[in-house]
């Protein structure tokens, strides 16, 4: 029995790599550099975004915007006139806690790819099942806020690890909150040593200039390829 869980769960992957693959075909065709944007719920995926995407100067950039129901997020995003395109898990997908390759395959029709230099999907807030699925992307960032507490690197090991960028969010608490900076890195070291890291606040626009910086100069796509 437990032999036979983990191969259907390999095959789900296998397949999942497989359309991942696709996508990045569709994306690397298109000239689109694309960023796989995860974090818990209400780390301030979005917050940020309004920040950053606000002012990208020349760069054409758009937004796939996953959530399990409804269009929050999206409708928060619009006022900025960049291309939005809506993805909901539930009812279509079963309300999955997370982004697949197939799912954003199914998007891509509504995508004006041909228009866009930079692609930003903001995933499903969940810190377990977002890391298992790669989805075609060249990079992935990872937002943790402070109010989640110095230990999630150590607990989510694999979200933490497969990301190029950290960003550690809601600075502007730390004076209201017992949140230890260098424990967070420290305990971010233990499971990804090589990850860069920026401290950012949403609300003071803290970091947001760095955020934003490396986001229109991503890493060679060599670098994290499926």
């Amino acid at each position: 029995m437990h032999k036979t869980r983990v191969r259907v769960v390999e095959d789900a992957l296998d397949a999942n790599n497989t359309i991942a693959r696709a996508n990045r075909s569709d994306f690397d065709r298109a000239g689109v550099k694309v960023v796989n944007l995860m974090s818990a719920p209400g780390a301030g995926k979005t917050s940020l975004l309004e920040r950053v995407l606000g002012d990208v100067g020349d760069v054409r950039a758009g937004v796939l915007e996953g959530d399990v129901q409804g269009s929050l997020d999206a409708d928060r995003l619009a006022w900025l006139h960049v291309p939005v395109t809506q993805l909901n898990t539930d009812p279509g997908f079963g309300g999955e806690c997370h982004l697949d390759a197939n799912m954003v395959r199914s998007a891509l029709p509504e995508i004006p790819l041909p228009e866009l230099d930079l692609l930003v999907i903001e995933n499903v807030g969940n810190l377990v099942c977002p890391a298992e699925f790669r989805v075609g992307e060249d990079a992935r960032v990872m937002v943790s806020s402070i109010t989640e507490g110095e230990d999630k690197p150590l607990k989510y090991p694999l979200m933490f690890r497969t990301c190029e960028l950290v960003l550690i969010n809601k600075i502007d608490l730390l004076p209201h909150l017992d949140f230890d900076v260098e424990r967070f890195l420290c305990n971010l070291d233990k499971v990804n040593p090589d990850s860069r890291r920026i401290l950012t606040s949403a609300r003071t626009g803290e970091g947001v200039e760095q955020f934003r910086d490396w986001l229109v100069q991503l890493p060679a796509r060599e670098e994290a390829r499926v």
